[in-house]
């Protein structure tokens, strides 16, 4: 499973409000700092208005702030929210299922069950235990809280080093 550009932005626009609860926050600025185009950010900002998580005020000295405490928002609820499809197979929406399999299949059992479990972790996170609170500057990433309460950034997996041929793997 693999979460839309959106989805990402919209977690990071949450993540940099709650980290930055003393003050407004602009589009602007959140575009600067994650690189990502202003009118992306538009449009999730707009939803997240819509859905009362965001409150916006326009203006020259406005911007945006968390309506609810991080503590209060859910990242499986976020994540409902911001994407649009959760099916993970075909047969998982009967309208459009054509396998010839499904009347023996158990994988879309299998299937389903994880992705409940999925949503069940997801549901167990608020915007409390992503976001870190306090200042950043320069050309910096937002951090998420890693195991054993160490940080790393959210900006994706770390990719590993292929061993070249013949070589074990560092890992």
């Amino acid at each position: 499973m693999r979460l839309s550009d959106y989805t990402d932005y919209t977690l990071r626009v949450l993540m940099y409000c709650a980290a930055h609860q003393d003050r407004l926050v602009t589009i602007a600025e959140m575009a600067e700092q994650h690189q990502v185009s202003k009118n992306h950010l538009m449009k999730i900002v707009n939803d997240l208005g819509r859905q009362g998580v965001l409150e916006t005020t326009r203006g020259r000295r406005g911007g945006l702030r968390l309506l609810k405490a991080p503590s209060a928002i859910r990242v499986g609820d976020v994540l409902r929210h911001a994407e649009t499809d959760f099916r993970l197979v075909e047969c998982f929406d009967a309208s459009t299922d054509t396998c010839t399999l499904t009347p023996t299949c158990r994988l879309k059992k299998v299937l389903r069950k994880a992705l409940m479990a999925y949503f069940a972790e997801l549901d167990g996170v608020t915007l409390a235990d992503i976001a870190r609170p306090g200042k950043t500057s320069g050309k910096h990433k937002l951090m998420a809280g890693g195991v054993g309460g160490q940080s790393r950034p959210i900006a994706g997996p770390v990719p590993r080093r292929r061993p070249a041929k013949g070589k074990p793997s560092p890992a």
